[in-house]
């Protein structure tokens, strides 16, 4: 093998992953025009090694309670990120979708920092997961968690696509059999409830 292939560096994850990228860029320009945040910046994004983990980081923290640690939360987000690689797609899909269709959103660190329509459609994510390979429980209890935070209930079991915006969020309302395709935008308020049968899909 030639030397210079076998001591060839490998890229960074910044330097593969433009969102990545941009949102660290941001993340400096933040700290330069608020400083008073600085701390708040390099726990959630510049100390953490990738987008995933940015995500994962800032969603714990939101969902930190005394009976359930955010470090439970970030440890199921990771588990579920092993089981379903293709979560870092749906990632940036989301991120992407807020960034395009939120006038308001002008950088893509927003929707990973502030916006609780963002955080609580990952926790679904993740909730969704969890009923799926058993942990019925802990699926209900970030239902129940999600609402308490982001005034957002979807319940576990409802199929959401990627690229999904929900606009403030607030008062959203998603029932068990409820099927949301991909690129789909949700305003706040609204209920995708059931129809009234006893069985099937109700929504």
């Amino acid at each position: 093998m030639p030397t210079e292939a076998k001591f060839r560096p490998q890229p960074s994850p910044v330097a593969i992953d433009p969102v990545w990228r941009a949102v660290r860029d941001e993340a400096e320009a933040v700290i330069g025009s608020d400083p008073e945040l600085a701390t708040f910046i390099f726990s959630t994004i510049l100390n953490q090694a990738s987008l995933e983990d940015a995500v994962i980081s800032r969603i714990a923290d939101r969902l930190h309670s005394r009976e359930v640690p955010g470090d439970i939360v970030r440890v199921s987000f990771d588990h579920m990120l092993e089981d379903e690689p293709q979560w870092a797609e749906v990632l940036r899909t989301d991120i992407a979708a807020v960034y395009d269709r939120d006038p308001a959103c002008t950088r893509f660190i927003e929707p990973i920092l502030y916006f609780k329509g963002f955080h609580a459609i990952q926790t679904h994510r993740l909730a969704h997961w969890n009923w799926k390979i058993g942990k019925r429980d802990f699926a209900l209890y970030l239902q129940s968690r999600s609402s308490q935070v982001f005034q957002t209930d979807i319940n576990p079991q409802a199929r959401l696509g990627k690229g999904i915006f929900m606009d403030h969020a607030t008062g959203v309302v998603i029932g068990a059999t409820a099927v949301i395709g991909d690129d789909v935008s949700i305003l706040h308020g609204v209920t995708l409830g059931g129809t009234g049968k006893e069985s099937g899909d109700r929504h």
